[in-house]
């Protein structure tokens, strides 16, 4: 796999990334909005294979292809699993045009200062090499803010940053997630004090080591720009954090630049029972309207 064809790719290609990288704790929510209940499986392996059965479906689509979705975030499951017999990275890449992530981090600590950090992640210097071995480009790694706390906010700008050079160590590129909560009740003064912060880290980053950003939408259209124009920013890349696929797409139409990674926005009206033109055909909406918003700018 060519790392710079993807690196072109993540950098200028018009479309989004698809996340398809939900893990233990929120599968079975996801599996029932599939319209996949509880009864239809029991235990964590027949859960898991129901999930990863949900996502092939997804990526082995017509409506999936890099023509519009330009990258896909996978659950580690995912990335070891294969699509008929083809390793998932190695499928999304040679067979779909899609350049494949890795969600890294383990979930996230209790909140401390207004913010919930990252939890530790043992053995991740082995999982990162693995991932550079099937052919994973990059990862993105989780925390969430839920309040304007200038030091909580600090914290969890450094950890990401922390780990983003850990992950580029082994020549990958990782997207630093620092998710604000749209319930957040000083959100946009959340933004404020988080762009300060991501600034003041980029300044250290190396110029051959990027990283990438995944926020969530702002307040203000364009309040980012500085982090999208910045030289150490591969792409600057959106989450739906919960708003309705047509508020996410809405919001983010409005900010120049910074292209869509959705996930629950994604596959919102997709389910189990639909047949295969039903499926590919809502799954195609979602994918046009997505590309649409993040390709033409207000």
């Amino acid at each position: 796999m060519s790392d710079s064809q993807m690196l072109s790719q993540m950098h200028q290609k018009p479309g989004f990334i698809a996340a398809l990288d939900q893990s233990g704790g929120s599968t079975p929510k996801a599996l029932a909005q599939y319209g996949v209940t509880a009864d239809m499986y029991s235990g964590d392996e027949p859960m898991f294979a129901q999930m990863h059965s949900m996502r092939v479906r997804i990526m082995k689509s017509p409506a999936f292809t890099g023509d519009k979705v330009i990258g896909a975030i996978l659950f580690e499951r995912t990335m070891d699993g294969d699509v008929d017999g083809t390793p998932v990275p190695t499928f999304l890449w040679k067979q779909r045009g899609v350049v494949p992530f890795l969600k890294i981090d383990k979930g996230l600590e209790a909140e401390a200062n207004g913010v919930q950090m990252m939890k530790p992640m043992p053995g991740l210097d082995e999982l990162l090499a693995r991932a550079a071995k099937l052919g994973i480009f990059g990862t993105k790694e989780r925390s969430v803010i839920n309040h304007a706390n200038a030091e909580g906010i600090r914290a969890v700008a450094e950890q990401q940053f922390e780990i983003g050079a850990q992950v580029s160590s082994h020549g990958l590129v990782p997207i630093l997630e620092p998710e604000i909560s749209i319930k957040a009740p000083d959100k946009a003064q959340a933004e404020a004090l988080l762009r300060d912060e991501l600034l003041r880290g980029l300044e250290k980053v190396p110029e051959d080591r990027p990283v990438m950003l995944k926020l969530t939408l702002p307040e203000e259209a364009n309040f980012y720009q500085p982090l999208v124009e910045h030289p150490r920013v591969v792409r600057v890349v959106a989450l739906s954090g919960g708003y309705p696929l047509a508020e996410a797409n809405r919001r983010l139409a409005q900010n120049r630049g910074i292209i869509a990674s959705f996930s629950r926005a994604l596959a919102d009206d997709l389910k189990f029972q639909m047949s295969e033109s039903e499926f590919n055909q809502s799954l195609g909406h979602a994918v046009d309207s997505i590309f649409a918003a993040s390709t033409n700018k207000a």
